[in-house]
């Protein structure tokens, strides 16, 4: 029924729970052997006072002061069978007197005192009473045998013992069904998985405790984020074989003429080779992007300085500002590689067009807002929509391949971001771009500083 392997959960459970009931359960029986002793204790002592108020009644009705001793085989010591020590002044009577060397130490100490006397393994719970008769002190120690009683406390303590052990086993067995029980949706979820990797499924389905729901979505997010991945490699991979072909064509029909190549054809096959490096370079870049469900976080201060110090060196002319106000701490929940990728498309493309100066201001709200302006010439108002689309490029003039600003609209959609396009209050253009914040905790932050 149960299919327990070493070093498996199951297995681990199963012997915890084994080691905690098995150590309830031996605390248990030791505290009722204790506890059973007690009360056996606290019984006998309850019956030798209430001997001890008769035996003391008698004396204070008897004409002799001083009784005579009892015999062990007397009816008295047969009806209460106790014995008892009393002494009157020099004057020292038993009713056993084998037990008289024992006991005559005890006939010092405090008053109603039980005491506990061996003698020759035999075992004898005395009670001390100490009483005043026509004046004259006295002190009474009157015992019963306590060995009849531990016997018969030590066979009641085992036949607990053994019944505890019955208990053990069922308990055990009922653990074993529990944890069987409790581990079931893991079986479920390793023959999904393995379903998953034959293709026999797409996603996890399936109904889980309320502590397995995390580990299942971040597996469907996972493997969601591993789709995507592949559809973005397979369309760049077409969209790259298709923006080549041509291009990659109209060389090898000028390198399989017969025409010698003058400076114009040489410089128009140089811009077809460029053109095609651009392409490679721009389609691989998408590639690489890694998408939402990698679970990194972002610095953004960190990185935001990292690509301000490389575009100010790329463009030794334009003065690039950045403005982070109480944003400055923000982490979000992205990639590093594709916040480069995000934010290094719109600086560059501000790098191209500003004729002196470039900002970045930063904003922290309900999301992280971005806004990237230059002082170009802009885009026409009726022109903003058109920016984004894949291959759209708007001015031929500059160098480009119209696809930086679509790989940003997906990055930014993948991250359930927003992007604006509007002319800038120098002119120029602005870009917004809002992202949602990552909710990671203090030690996640931590870790990406």
């Amino acid at each position: 029924m149960f299919r327990i392997r070493r070093n498996s959960l199951r297995l681990r459970l199963l012997v915890s729970l084994g080691a905690v009931s098995l150590l309830v359960m031996g605390l248990t029986w030791f505290m009722h052997g204790l506890l059973l002793r007690e009360t056996a204790r606290d019984f006998l002592g309850d019956r030798l006072r209430q001997e001890a108020e008769y035996r003391l009644a008698q004396l204070r009705q008897a004409a002799d002061p001083v009784p005579a001793p009892t015999l062990p085989s007397s009816l008295s010591a047969e009806v209460f069978h106790h014995l008892y020590v009393l002494k009157r002044g020099e004057i020292v009577t038993t009713s056993h007197p084998t037990w008289l060397s024992a006991l005559t130490p005890h006939l010092d100490g405090p008053d109603r005192s039980l005491l506990d006397v061996h003698l020759e393994g035999r075992h004898l719970l005395v009670l001390r009473r100490t009483f005043t008769v026509d004046g004259r002190p006295g002190v009474l120690l009157i015992g019963e045998s306590f060995d009849s009683v531990e016997e018969g406390l030590a066979a009641l303590h085992w036949w607990i013992g053994a019944i505890a052990g019955l208990v053990l086993l069922a308990l055990s067995l009922l653990n074993g069904l529990a944890v069987n029980a409790a581990l079931r949706p893991l079986d479920l979820l390793q023959r999904q998985l393995a379903e998953l990797r034959s293709g026999q499924r797409q996603r996890l389905r399936m109904k889980v405790p309320q502590e397995f729901r995390p580990l299942v979505s971040q597996l469907n997010r996972l493997m969601d984020s591993q789709e995507r991945r592949l559809v973005r490699s397979r369309n760049a991979v077409a969209d790259l074989s298709h923006a080549l072909k041509t291009p990659l064509t109209a060389v090898m029909q000028a390198l399989r003429s017969k025409r010698e190549l003058d400076q114009s054809r040489r410089e128009r096959l140089l811009e077809r080779l460029t053109l095609m490096q651009e392409l490679m370079e721009s389609h691989l870049r998408q590639a690489r992007l890694a998408g939402p469900g990698g679970g990194q976080h972002t610095r953004v201060k960190r990185e935001l300085d990292q690509l301000f110090d490389m575009f100010r060196s790329l463009y030794p002319d334009k003065r690039f500002v950045m403005a982070l106000g109480d944003a400055e701490d923000a982490c979000i929940e992205m990639e590093r590689q594709d916040f480069l990728e995000m934010i290094g498309i719109v600086l560059d493309n501000a790098g191209k067009w500003a004729n002196q100066s470039v900002w970045l201001a930063m904003t922290l709200g309900r999301c992280l807002e971005l806004k990237i302006q230059d002082d170009g010439p802009g885009v026409a108002a009726e022109l903003l929509p058109l920016l984004g689309r894949r291959g759209q490029r708007l001015d031929e003039g500059r160098p480009g391949n119209g696809i930086g600003l679509s790989i940003l609209l997906e990055l930014v959609e993948q991250y359930r971001g927003e992007v604006g396009f509007q002319a800038a209050p120098s002119g120029g253009l602005e870009v917004t771009i809002r992202l949602p914040l990552a909710l990671a905790s203090t030690s996640e932050r931590e870790a990406v500083r």
